[in-house]
């Protein structure tokens, strides 16, 4: 009866040594950061050739950009925001303009963050009206100036034209920001509407020509109508040149493998 029992039991044994040597593969990789699972896995989950596409087959999905996400505006403050940089940098025959190189996302990315909070600057009062050689004296945060700058450009153009921004010409739109630009007319809470402005176009050019990393400048195309390079790991072979090289532009991204 012992040798019956044996016998019966050795299939389930094999079976469970099966498992604990696939299973202990597996978490080797995972816990090596996929070195172990490199070498071990590779036997067990050998990469499958892509069959080339056949007539008729559905092409895959793109790519999803995540960084194109909003963290601090709502969607009609982004549309918004979308509409007033284009103005400031519109598309033309030398490239795209702010919303396709998705300007108004570095904007909402920065105004989420320490930046937008203020977070690394003095702000407990007392606040005094600053001369015009001192700069921005106030104590709202940057987020709320913009906040407060979109609602104000909201509410002038319904009272004037009755009409979104979105919705005017690019004549009107160039006009209210003229006005917001002058500083004369508008008022937020005390602040003249120049402030946001300034805030509003220094934001559009960063976003335009920041790291694609930080949400802004899409596919570098900021960077390749400047020609300029980006973040290159080296210009050794390319320093002694006299002439003008131009390169590939580089993100901070492209250097994460190095």
């Amino acid at each position: 009866m012992a040798e019956e029992k044996h016998n019966k039991s050795a299939p389930r044994d094999e079976s469970r040594r099966q498992f604990l040597k696939y299973s202990g593969a597996a978490l080797g990789g995972v816990v090596a950061g996929g070195v172990i699972g490199g070498v071990i896995g590779s036997t067990m989950t050998a990469p499958k050739e892509t069959a080339p596409q056949q007539p008729g087959q559905t092409e895959q999905p793109p790519v999803k950009d995540y960084n194109q996400a909003l963290m601090f505006l709502n969607t009609e403050q982004f549309q918004l925001t979308q509409a007033a940089t284009e103005r400031i940098f519109p598309k033309d025959e030398l490239g795209p303009g702010a919303i396709e190189l998705g300007v108004a996302y570095y904007i909402d990315h920065q105004l989420a963050g320490p930046w937008g909070m203020n977070a690394r600057d003095y702000m407990i009062g007392p606040f005094f009206k600053a001369e015009a050689t001192q700069g921005y004296q106030s104590g709202f945060k940057r987020h709320e100036i913009f906040t407060l700058g979109l609602q104000a450009l909201k509410d002038y153009c319904q009272t004037k034209y009755s009409k979104a921004f979105a919705d005017l010409d690019e004549a009107q739109q160039d006009e209210v920001l003229t006005v917001f630009e002058k500083g004369e007319e508008v008022q937020l809470h005390g602040m003249s509407s120049k402030i946001f402005f300034n805030l509003l176009r220094s934001l559009t050019l960063e976003g335009a020509y920041a790291d694609p990393l930080y949400g802004g400048n899409k596919n570098m195309d900021g960077w390749r109508m400047r020609n300029y390079p980006g973040n290159q790991m080296s210009y050794a072979d390319v320093i002694d040149k006299e002439e003008f090289i131009k390169m590939e532009p580089a993100s901070l991204h492209d250097h994460m493998s190095h």
